[in-house]
């Protein structure tokens, strides 16, 4: 018998029931969910605060024909939204804390970080999971 031995990978020796439906390993949208929100709980708590903050924000934009339900969202107006929600929670935290003089800037929200946060609640509420909170049935 000459024929050559092939290992294949774990994920191509089990059946992929729904994998053409464009959820990996016949996962469905709710399931991606779920996991999403099981991860995001691991968030340190200061990012955890920026992440609720930010999808109380964006209830406000969450109505039908919103830009965040575009086919293709416009990244500029995604930019101008972290933008102004950085801003917002910067100076809440300011209220919070008026004795807190901080020139270095660190402990303020940073914006790449707010905007990787708006672009996941984004995709989110896009996939089904409205105002931040997920049915778990």
């Amino acid at each position: 018998m000459d024929f050559e031995r092939r290992i294949l990978p774990f994920y191509m020796t089990y059946p992929v029931a729904g994998y053409g439906n464009g959820t990996p390993y016949g996962r469905q949208d709710g399931d991606v969910l779920r996991d999403l929100e099981y991860f995001r709980q691991m968030y340190p708590a200061e990012v955890r605060h920026y992440q609720t903050r930010i999808a109380e924000i964006l209830d406000k934009l969450d109505y039908e024909g919103s830009v965040i339900y575009d086919e293709y969202p416009d990244r500029y107006t995604l930019e101008r939204t972290a933008d102004n929600i950085t801003d917002i929670i910067r100076r809440e935290e300011r209220q919070r804390h008026p004795e807190q003089e901080n020139p270095d800037g660190d402990g303020e929200p940073r914006q790449p970080l707010i905007f990787v946060l708006l672009v996941n609640e984004v995709y989110k509420r896009r996939r089904g999971g409205k105002r931040g909170f997920f049915s778990l049935s």
